[in-house]
């Protein structure tokens, strides 16, 4: 019985947390910024960290499928497995869906993204801006489900470790 994740979803999984703590924090202060030179460049920053997400976590889906994973402690009850199963599949979701709703946003506004300032990233529909300005409130929502999804998954993690003592964090650690 697999008893902790593997080392390379556990490395997949603390660099995607950093990577999206990081991009979360950017895409709250872009914003708020003053237009100027600096500020399209913390754009560009934001595109490049989005597009490494998404095929980040699609590594990690994939490598995710492939491999054993622990299961949940048996003291947990049914609804708890229930909500975690939940939990994970909206986490990845939204993994996914943000990135692709910023990539379709930045198309729709006609600012192609070029991953790393190199590799241009095709355009995934035609210039918009009226569908643009309804991606730009999905990409803040979906963003603002994320954070709150972060929050219950630390928060469910450390309730199991340390109210239900079930030695959790090891699985990840």
């Amino acid at each position: 019985m697999v008893t902790r994740y593997s080392l390379s979803l556990r490395f997949l999984h603390w660099l995607l947390a950093l990577l999206l703590i990081i991009g979360l924090g950017v895409g709250l202060v872009m914003t708020d910024m003053p237009l100027s030179p600096f500020k399209l460049k913390v754009y560009s920053w934001h595109k490049w960290l989005g597009v490494s997400i998404f095929f980040l976590v699609l590594i990690r889906l994939c490598v995710r499928i492939r491999q054993s994973v622990p299961e949940l402690p048996r003291s947990m009850s049914a609804s708890e497995q229930a909500l975690a199963g939940i939990g994970h599949a909206l986490l990845y979701g939204l993994m996914v869906c943000i990135p692709l709703s910023g990539w379709l946003m930045s198309s729709a506004m006609g600012f192609q993204t070029v991953w790393f300032g190199v590799i241009p990233l095709p355009d995934l529909i035609p210039k918009n801006e009226e569908l643009g300005d309804q991606l730009v409130v999905l990409h803040s929502w979906l963003n603002w489900g994320l954070i709150f999804m972060i929050v219950a998954h630390v928060g469910a993690a450390l309730k199991h470790q340390f109210i239900d003592k079930e030695n959790f964090l090891r699985r990840m650690l």
